[in-house]
């Protein structure tokens, strides 16, 4: 059953209407006491709809007090939080304090009824608990490894996949955020449209509306011909959205926009257009803290981060590198090899230990690739790793990691090796460390490095 509460009595008739028609049981309250004797007295309660003022207060304060007493009551049932447009900073209050979503006023019926019918699937299908032995999880062929820490994201993926849940995948540089995006389309029920891909690192703002919605001819100087959107390319299907922390603030208003509403416009045309597509997006940065210095909008934050997926870095999950050896290379590997590369720190995860392994080789002469073979190849990047796991002196340009370096000091030491190593270059250091210039700038300002 679905709990409405609002104090406007059109509302309530309105959505009571509406979600009728699509055959859900309904109840409606108009004020906070109501809500709270429904939701102890009622077990069928499966959703909670609720405005956020009763009263002739606009500052939304009852309704934030309403959402505390709903999850004291019932934490397990989610609440759809309406509110207006210029609401929304009240809205995202909400979310932090654990609402489910929310809608805005006037609404769109179809964004409406996604909005609860997600609510429903997330309710039902969300893992308990990640405790799972990986039996009931199979593994798509390009995901490697067979680790807890692996099998818990696949568990996820396994449950949200087949919702339309915006999914927010988090890790450092080089784990698989791009293979886990494919994976979450793979096992969705879009699986038959297209899957689009974009870094949006790559684009400059001035050309994120161009690329992202499309634009008919003579829409601009340079618009010669009609041009399909990412979204449009997407219709149907998923769009993946990496590096989501390279945003500029104008475009992250213009992207929240499409989320909030699932329309667009293209760029010269008028008409609004509908955006059937899950969206999937990505990043190595720590949106959180991103929120917190205001270079990231909040209310973005929560809208496309329902479900996190966060990816273990490949030295918390070490007893997936045979498995991802053996699929780097046909030689054979010693198990003494196998060993050493257990050691190493890879600032880069499976980038860089498969750079490494196809690097070696392509190098070795050994019909079996050794210990000897891996620290030959290593000798001919920027940081040469020694068996025993301290770090040779570079001969090309005198950087070194010392014995028990932290992650922060290994990446800080790349960084200078590979700006040496191109003069300055930023983007050809960013291409090499597989990053875009956007983080790059972001790293060296953190390392105080010019």
């Amino acid at each position: 059953m679905i709990l409405i509460a609002d104090d406007d009595i059109a509302i309530t008739r309105a959505l009571k209407i509406i979600l009728e028609r699509n055959e859900y049981e309904v109840m409606t309250v108009d004020n906070p006491k109501s809500v709270i004797d429904v939701v102890r007295g009622h077990d069928s309660v499966d959703l909670v709809m609720m405005d956020m003022n009763y009263s002739r207060a606009t500052d939304g304060e009852e309704g934030l007090t309403l959402l505390r007493q709903v999850k004291v009551f019932r934490p397990d049932v989610p609440v759809i939080l309406m509110t207006a447009w210029g609401n929304i900073d009240l809205a995202v209050r909400g979310m932090r304090m654990g609402a489910f979503d929310f809608i805005t006023k006037p609404w769109d019926n179809i964004v409406l009824m996604e909005r609860v019918r997600l609510a429903f699937e997330m309710s039902q299908k969300m893992p308990q608990s990640s405790e799972n032995n990986g039996e009931d999880n199979v593994l798509p062929p390009y995901i490697i490894g067979k680790s807890q820490a692996l099998i818990d994201v696949l568990s996820t993926i396994k449950h949200v996949a087949p919702t339309n849940a915006p999914v927010l995948i988090t890790g450092e540089s080089g784990t698989g955020k791009e293979l886990i995006a494919q994976a979450l389309h793979d096992n969705s029920k879009r699986h038959g449209k297209p899957f689009v891909k974009v870094n949006l690192g790559g684009i400059s703002s001035t050309l994120f509306e161009s690329e992202m919605f499309g634009h008919v001819k003579g829409a601009f100087t340079d618009a010669k011909a009609d041009r399909k959107g990412r979204f449009e390319m997407a219709e149907g299907g998923t769009i993946f959205l990496d590096e989501i922390g390279e945003l500029d603030m104008a475009s992250q208003v213009k992207l929240l926009r499409v989320l909030q509403d699932q329309t667009y416009e293209v760029l010269g045309d008028s008409q609004t257009r509908r955006a059937d597509v899950r969206v999937v997006c990505a990043t190595n940065a720590n949106l959180q803290e991103m929120v917190r210095q205001h270079t990231f909008r909040e209310d973005l934050f929560y809208r496309i981060n329902l479900v996190h997926v966060k990816l273990p870095a490949l030295r918390e999950r070490t007893e997936d590198i045979p498995l991802l050896v053996k699929h780097f290379t046909d030689k054979p590997v010693m198990a003494s090899a196998i060993s050493h590369l257990k050691t190493l720190p890879y600032p880069g995860n499976i980038r860089e230990l498969k750079n490494l392994v196809e690097r070696t080789t392509i190098m070795s002469h050994n019909e079996t690739l050794t210990t000897d073979d891996f620290i030959a190849a290593s000798a001919q990047t920027n940081v040469a790793t020694t068996a025993n796991g301290t770090t040779k002196q570079n001969p090309v340009n005198g950087f070194s990691i010392p014995s028990g370096a932290t992650l922060e000091e290994i990446e800080r030491v790349t960084i200078e090796a590979v700006m040496a190593k191109h003069h300055g270059n930023l983007s050809l250091v960013a291409k090499e460390l597989g990053i875009s210039r956007g983080a790059l700038y972001r790293k060296l300002e953190k390392h105080g490095l010019s």
